[in-house]
């Protein structure tokens, strides 16, 4: 499977972090938490539906087949899903919060900082590791796209209770005029975005075995 589900990109990467480091880490995510005007680049970041650091200890860790693992670092999981290419998440990412980046991955081992960006992109890619599973339950809308189809469902809504009111005139009605302006930027075009690479096809190739079609009446 990829990592690439519609319009959507999973990512996971996951850092070590020197244990007598991991409390610092932990508290500058306190600290982020606190002042949430740090996050402010990110969250202004339209493209991004989710992003999360999580630290793990290294005693935290589930048995595999071969038992418990035995590691000296902790670590420190980053799971995104957004909208476009890896290198324009990466470049957002980059530009929106560059500070916010370097406090993010502080205390991870050999992190290049954000700026510049070429050895920034090749940490994620050394320490990035591929989504094995990927579910997306609106694979062919983005985060956009759904906001977008919740304005307009909310102004339908209005117009309907408009409609409903008894005796209510052709004239009364004619609110559909202003309900057609006030959606007109909402209106998006759900559907598979256009191919980035040949990792997109291939996903979507891949799947169909695996997707139930049911017949058009």
């Amino acid at each position: 499977m990829s990592n690439i589900a519609g319009k959507a990109y999973g990512m996971n990467v996951i850092t070590p972090v020197p244990p007598s480091w991991t409390w610092l880490q932990r508290f500058i995510f306190m600290l982020a938490r606190a002042l949430p005007a740090t996050l402010g680049g990110l969250i202004n970041l339209s493209l991004i539906h989710f992003a999360r650091w999580v630290l793990i200890k290294r005693d935290q860790w589930p048995a595999g087949d071969q038992g418990k693992p035995v590691l000296q670092n902790d670590y420190m999981l980053f799971c995104s899903n957004f909208n476009g290419t890896w290198d324009q998440y990466i470049d957002a990412f980059a530009d929106g919060i560059p500070n916010g980046l370097d406090l993010f991955w502080y205390a991870s081992l050999k992190y290049p900082h954000s700026i510049p960006i070429t050895p920034f992109k090749s940490y994620i890619v050394h320490n990035q590791f591929h989504t094995s599973y990927y579910y997306n339950a609106t694979p062919g809308s983005a985060q956009r796209d759904i906001k977008a189809a919740l304005n307009v469902y909310g102004e339908l809504k209005k117009l309907a209770a408009i409609r409903r009111v008894p005796g209510t005139t052709p004239a009364a009605f004619a609110e559909y005029r202003k309900f057609l302006i006030s959606v007109q930027t909402s209106l998006g075009s759900p559907g598979y975005a256009p191919i980035a690479s040949l990792d997109t096809w291939n996903a979507d190739r891949n799947r169909l075995p695996f997707v139930a079609c049911t017949p058009s009446a």
